[in-house]
């Protein structure tokens, strides 16, 4: 069985949700993926953004629950894409984030965090206008 590690930034950074859908997601641990925005429009996606960070969860799953995670109705939009991911202390991850192939508009709500020039290490806590956003 193959486990690759995902980064989720919406709807499956709750491992507990993921449990009970019958999957099974194993060292979980925030990260961030700078270079990327967060959009919500009626889905959420990220976007590429020079000098944004979006933040969310990295966790590793048998690639069969990522693939079943994201053949669920209205998910059938998103697409794999590769990322390195960055955690807490400044480790990097090759992972897999889905997102739209066309994402929201954008005058829809995008959230952008901007990381200070000079914290090239780990990034901060989750914002609390991010949280908000995201939720």
């Amino acid at each position: 069985m193959t486990v690759s590690p995902v980064f989720f930034y919406g709807l499956f950074m709750d491992a507990d949700a993921l449990r009970s859908k019958g999957a099974h997601p194993a060292n979980v641990r925030p990260a961030a993926l700078p270079g990327y925005a967060i959009r919500i429009g009626n889905r959420a996606t990220l976007v590429r953004e020079p000098g944004c960070s979006a933040y969310g969860v990295l966790m590793d799953l048998p690639r069969h629950e990522i693939d079943a995670l994201y053949s669920g109705p209205g998910l059938e939009a998103y697409r794999p894409e590769p990322v390195v991911a960055e955690g807490p202390n400044g480790e990097r991850t090759s992972a897999v984030c889905f997102n739209l192939v066309t994402p929201p508009s954008p005058d829809e709500s995008q959230s952008c965090v901007r990381r200070p020039a000079a914290s090239a290490g780990a990034p901060p806590r989750l914002p609390p206008e991010y949280l908000a956003r995201i939720r």
